[in-house]
């Protein structure tokens, strides 16, 4: 079985919509929900309650949500997103509902594959993606994982006939290394050149993670530029009725990554940002000639609960570029693979190739090695070289 908490598609909210397809049983006598009802499950005082049809309730702390029988005529729809399996539902810091979904191994990576590569792509490359998906689920199988690109991203019930079918080929086959599981990471593109586990996450370097260059994965070059100013602090009219609502930066889709990264490093409240006075890449590179360390300075407006306006700075000085760009967004800065790094007065423009960390599979390698005649065990073989392929069982026994 598998823990999944349920964040990508349903966020930080104090309320979710459920309705039910089959019966479910709860494990709370006096709460008993209906198919086909509209529920409303929500948090109030730091307290779950549900409403819907006839039932208006506080609840404990989490519910559980049972199917009385484990199938696909049985879902939870959450949003309107279906879910099979049981659903869990718990108060997180006392104000957010935050749904857990618990379903069998094979199911959860039917619902993970089809969000993680193009079903249409071959046969080949989707059961090399369902080997290196179930590899990294079994090998966290004693966590709760969440439903984003931090672990795997699932999407539910989100099933695809052609990834479905590459599951079900391969079923309880894991990636092994002297018998042991492998992590078996893996991301969108390597940019042309595989990089190694210590560059990315430091520890010891494994072997079947080593620096070379592929020539299956189609590059993928990209760029992105951010202005130095966001908000100019002399011009904000502080008599206005609404000061704060007014205030609009010129990169928003960069500074709402950074907002959220600021609040999670300690600062808590509404953020504007004002400037990025300073951002630069080290030329010192890897021998897979990713980025090594850069520094980034963000000047930014905290605005706390009782109201109060700071005026706040956070400063990365000489750390390791995936401190970095997290900062910025994985989608914007796509990688560690960086060509150039232009700083003018006004902005800097960053241009580099690949998706994703390099290290393991490229999900775009493998398409192109599918594409070509390659199998799966040839597409494992290439991206972890000196692995096996064995049954989970032979591993967990």
């Amino acid at each position: 079985m598998v823990h999944v908490r349920l964040e990508n598609f349903v966020g930080d909210t104090k309320e979710v919509q459920v309705q039910l397809k089959g019966d479910y049983v709860t494990l709370d006598p006096t709460l008993t929900l209906k198919e086909g009802v509209n529920y409303r499950l929500y948090v109030k005082k730091g307290r779950l309650h549900i409403k819907g049809g006839e039932l208006n309730q506080q609840v404990d702390s989490s519910f559980l949500l049972i199917p009385q029988t484990y199938n696909e005529q049985h879902r939870v729809f959450i949003d309107e997103r279906p879910y099979l399996g049981a659903m869990e539902f718990l108060v997180e810091n006392k104000r957010f509902v935050r749904p857990v979904n618990q379903l069998p191994l094979e199911d959860y990576l039917k619902g993970v594959v089809p969000l993680e590569v193009f079903p249409s792509w071959n046969i080949e490359a989707l059961k090399a993606q369902a080997l290196a998906a179930r590899t990294y689920a079994v090998s966290h199988l004693n966590e709760e994982m969440d439903d984003t690109t931090f672990y795997q991203v699932y999407g539910g019930y989100a099933w695809n006939a052609r990834t479905t079918e590459a599951v079900e080929a391969t079923k309880g086959q894991v990636i092994t290394y002297n018998d042991r599981l492998i992590d078996a990471f893996y991301s969108a593109s390597n940019g042309g050149m595989t990089e190694n586990n210590t560059n990315v996450w430091g520890g010891d370097s494994r072997s079947f993670y080593p620096i070379k260059e592929d020539p299956f994965d189609p590059i993928h070059p990209w760029e992105f530029t951010l202005s130095k100013t966001q908000i100019n602090l002399e011009e904000i009219n502080w008599e206005s009725s609404d000061p704060w609502e007014e205030l609009q930066e010129v990169d928003k889709e960069i500074t709402a990554v950074m907002k959220k990264s600021i609040n999670r490093q300690g600062y808590p409240g509404d953020i504007v940002i004002l400037s990025i006075p300073n951002l630069e890449i080290s030329p010192k590179k890897y021998k897979s000639n990713r980025s090594t360390t850069g520094t980034i300075e963000v000047e930014f407006l905290q605005k706390l609960i009782d109201g109060t306006v700071l005026l706040g700075n956070l400063t990365l000085e000489n750390v390791n570029v995936n401190r970095i760009r997290p900062m910025i967004g994985g989608s914007i800065f796509k990688s560690y693979y960086i060509d150039s790094f232009e700083a003018t007065e006004t902005k800097y423009v960053i241009r580099g190739k690949g998706y994703g960390h390099g290290v393991g599979m490229s999900q775009w390698g493998a398409s192109i090695m599918g594409d070509q005649g390659k199998k799966y065990n040839e597409i494992i073989q290439f991206y972890f070289p000196g692995t096996t392929i064995t049954n989970y069982e032979n591993v967990l026994n």
